[in-house]
């Protein structure tokens, strides 16, 4: 496949309007418009709020092979000072979803004018970084009609040079399941702490009880990570706060660990209402975010044909604690989820995230000729 230079001006193009999950109206538009432009023959189009499904028929079409790329951006301020920053304040493609989708694009544009045994869905979808957009379009039934046999998505990764890609079989990225937690006592003076019940002292003693999951209750050759990110109590200095609030995330590489680990955040709260005669409010929300778990007959055929592709770099990868919502995609149908180095000075999710564009026409070549080779059953 060639390398397509109008993909690089459309990834600044969706670079200039990122838009929170859900919210990506604006994004919405530009996609169909590109979509539009290409010959409709072949293709089925199907939208649902801001999600675009595309398939583009096969000759025979008794398989379907699927590709996600999702299209939301980030609440960041954008501090890059390119001559497409973001014009939407406090919102960025910090995750790189514009790359995302300017490759998805690239692959569509080719499959448009090359049709395969096979049919291919190419999926639009909203609100990876927020409400676990997979979740919500596949529970919905909006992929019914176009439900893949297989499939398969890929995710930048700064720290890796242009020209590279990387899986694994497994666990590639942890499951995610979000802390959100209240604290209900007495407000009450300063002066007079026996009449009152300090919110801030309880939740000062769940933060450091729930570091001993890790540490104590966690097999160390699993691994897990709990972090509480925010805490809001108290008003003044000398009101003793009957209310405190925390919220967090924690992360696991298996079903199994995020039902322990949750299991013992509960058991802790009980014991903290128990020690400090206080109502305690948890919600544990998992919200789609499972566990990237790439399957094993469809990863390995990725990698056998990355490896034997000269032009192609592949490395060996291993599991991170990034959460990603296609892990509910491959919950339910196989597939693989891989890492493309943009190489990039600032990580994913910072105000500086710059990836080479180079990193575009490369994937649409690579990945394109792996999916054709796929839908024409020659792998």
């Amino acid at each position: 496949m060639p390398k397509e230079n109008p993909f690089i001006q459309m990834r600044r193009e969706l670079h200039l309007i990122p838009e929170i999950g859900l919210e990506e109206y604006e994004t919405h538009r530009y996609l169909m418009s590109k979509i539009k432009e290409l010959p409709q023959e072949n293709l089925d189009i199907k939208t649902w709020e801001t999600a675009i499904i595309v398939r583009v028929k096969g000759s025979i079409g008794q398989k379907t092979i699927g590709w996600r790329t999702d299209i939301d951006g980030l609440p960041v301020v954008e501090e890059t000072d390119l001559p497409y920053q973001s014009i939407h304040k406090g919102r960025m493609h910090a995750c790189g979803h514009d790359v995302h989708m300017s490759i998805a694009l690239g692959l569509l544009t080719h499959f448009s004018t090359h049709q395969t045994i096979d049919d291919l869905v190419f999926i639009f979808q909203p609100a990876e970084e927020n409400v676990s957009g997979a979740k919500i379009i596949y529970d919905s039934g909006f992929l019914n009609d176009f439900m893949p046999d297989e499939i398969y998505a890929l995710h930048v990764k700064p720290d890796l040079p242009v020209g590279t890609l990387g899986t694994k079989v497994g666990t590639l990225f942890a499951g995610t399941c979000a802390i959100d937690v209240e604290f209900r006592g007495v407000d009450g003076h300063a002066a007079y702490p026996h009449e009152s019940n300090d919110m801030i002292v309880a939740a000062s003693q769940f933060i450091n009880q729930i570091q001993t999951i890790v540490s104590r209750s966690v097999n160390p050759m699993e691994g897990a990570v709990i972090t509480l990110g925010t805490m809001h109590a108290g008003t003044a200095g000398n009101i003793i706060s009957g209310y405190a609030s925390l919220t967090g995330t924690i992360r696991t590489l298996t079903p199994e660990m995020s039902e322990l680990t949750q299991k013992r955040v509960k058991e802790i709260v009980k014991g903290i209402e128990l020690s400090y005669n206080c109502k305690i409010y948890l919600d544990l929300d998992q919200g789609g975010y499972y566990p990237v778990i790439n399957s094993e007959t469809e990863t390995l055929t990725f990698i056998d044909y990355m490896t034997k592709n000269q032009d192609v770099n592949y490395t060996k990868i291993e599991t991170a604690m990034t959460g990603e919502d296609f892990g509910y995609y491959l919950d339910k149908i196989p597939g693989t989820m891989f890492w493309l180095g943009v190489d990039s000075p600032y990580g994913l999710h910072h105000p500086k995230m710059m990836p080479k564009e180079e990193a575009i026409p490369f994937a649409i070549e690579h990945v394109g000729d792996f999916l054709e080779k796929k839908a024409n059953r020659q792998l």
